[in-house]
């Protein structure tokens, strides 16, 4: 044990002395948590960033710009108005997602077909190919808009309305009989006796033709066993797995540049065993990454206001995954043949580990298979449970499985190690 501690002693005071390197791995994990952490809401879920979209006003018919006003009054939507060439210009560039045109004609075009089969008319809207997602949200909001401008002024007693419906009738009147035409002309025509109502009372009795709307609002409530949703407490738990993954890395490569300058084989001629070098280098960089991560939550907490809700479970988590980091070097040296061809291949393991681990990005965007696949990556279940133990409030139950799991990663991945190592040096 004195020959182990002595070593342990010795690799501390090396990276601590290394006043350069200890600060790079403290702020970049810390700058860019606080960049990743902002784009996921920050510290309030409720401060969500709104649509821009473009609108291109080209009808000025009643229905037409009751469409583009509803759509500027809408809480999600950030409406600009433009021209036709400056919103495709923009979309076209990538400088606006979407774009939707209300042409000439499309209100009365609109209101038109409402009660009339054949074409409809059309809504031009340009979108970016890397924005479906926000195309789709878009285009429901718009569907909603539409109606209710459509619905509000075809329905309402407005002279407008009242010639929609004029004209609607006109045209069953020539067209063939049927059951179809019969039950439509006593539907327009109960219409036209409703129109006529609202055109006959006052301005303040009249109902204002709202028109067809969402039959039903929602009650939004954010349920978890922690504190309020922070953004923040994911980023910090992704890049803090990803650059302390990454000095383990650089745990790997110090043994093979040791055993390239011959200090290796100067350890192992003095009366120590190599499974007691390993056992040091181990428990060392165990420690450093077990300081650092600490290190990285201590500013999390203190700026940008994450809370740990449980310390127990979130030092379990922490240690498991600090001895899975410092077994991940030993991997890299036991089976790295040089340390520029290890450090290549260690760096894009390590990327594809954080990557499938949700540490860039929450794993619920993944598609469903690949959410099943990353079960058996241990990053994912330190991103997990650091979550877990922060935000989500959750118990020691989901500490003890996490944090296994990672145990039991960390044993596959020694076990490996000293298997290679043994083989080497017969």
């Amino acid at each position: 044990m004195t020959a182990i501690i002595a070593m342990i002693r010795k690799d501390l005071i090396l990276y601590i002395n290394d006043k350069r390197a200890l600060m790079l791995n403290l702020l970049m994990p810390i700058v860019l948590a606080a960049f990743f952490g902002s784009l996921f809401g920050g510290g309030d879920s409720g401060n969500n960033s709104k649509i821009e979209i473009g609108l291109v006003q080209q009808d000025s018919s009643v229905i037409g710009r009751k469409v583009g006003d509803s759509l500027k009054a809408d809480a999600n939507l950030t409406v600009k108005e433009m021209s036709l060439q400056e919103a495709q210009e923009k979309v076209r560039s990538g400088k606006l997602m979407v774009a939707v045109v209300i042409p000439a004609g499309f209100g009365d075009a609109a209101g038109q077909s409402l009660f009339q089969s054949g074409s409809k008319p059309e809504l031009p809207v340009y979108y970016d190919p890397s924005q479906s997602t926000v195309l789709a949200m878009v285009k429901g909001l718009l569907t909603q808009h539409v109606m209710q401008g459509v619905t509000g002024e075809v329905m309402g007693g407005s002279a407008t309305g009242a010639k929609f419906t004029d004209d609607s009738l006109k045209k069953l009147e020539n067209s063939p009989a049927s059951d179809e035409k019969e039950a439509l002309v006593g539907l327009l025509g109960s219409l036209k006796k409703f129109q006529e109502q609202e055109a006959a009372k006052p301005a303040r009795e009249s109902r204002g033709g709202g028109g067809l709307s969402v039959p039903f609002t929602t009650k939004d409530e954010a349920l978890s066993s922690g504190p309020k949703y922070n953004g923040y407490a994911h980023s910090f738990a992704g890049m803090g797995v990803q650059f302390i993954l990454f000095m383990g890395i650089d745990l790997g490569i110090g043994i093979l540049l040791a055993r390239r300058m011959g200090i290796w084989n100067r350890l192992l001629a003095a009366p120590v065993t190599m499974s007691q070098v390993l056992l040091a280098r181990a428990l060392s960089g165990a420690m450093i990454a077990a300081g650092l991560m600490t290190a990285i939550y201590f500013c999390a907490m203190l700026i940008f206001k994450v809370q740990v809700t449980n310390v127990p479970g979130f030092a379990l988590v922490v240690v498991a995954f600090s001895l899975m980091t410092a077994s991940f070097g030993l991997l890299i040296a036991a089976f790295g043949k040089t340390p520029e061809a290890a450090r290549g291949l260690a760096v894009f393991a390590t990327l594809i580990l954080v990557m499938l681990g949700g540490a860039w990005v929450p794993t619920f965007v993944f598609p469903a298979w690949m959410q099943q696949l990353t079960i058996i990556v241990p990053t994912r279940w330190a991103v997990d449970g650091l979550d877990a133990m922060t935000w989500r409030g959750l118990g020691m139950d989901v500490a003890l499985q996490t944090a296994g799991v990672q145990l039991a990663f960390a044993v596959v991945f020694g076990t490996l190690a000293i298997w290679r190592f043994r083989a080497q040096a017969r």
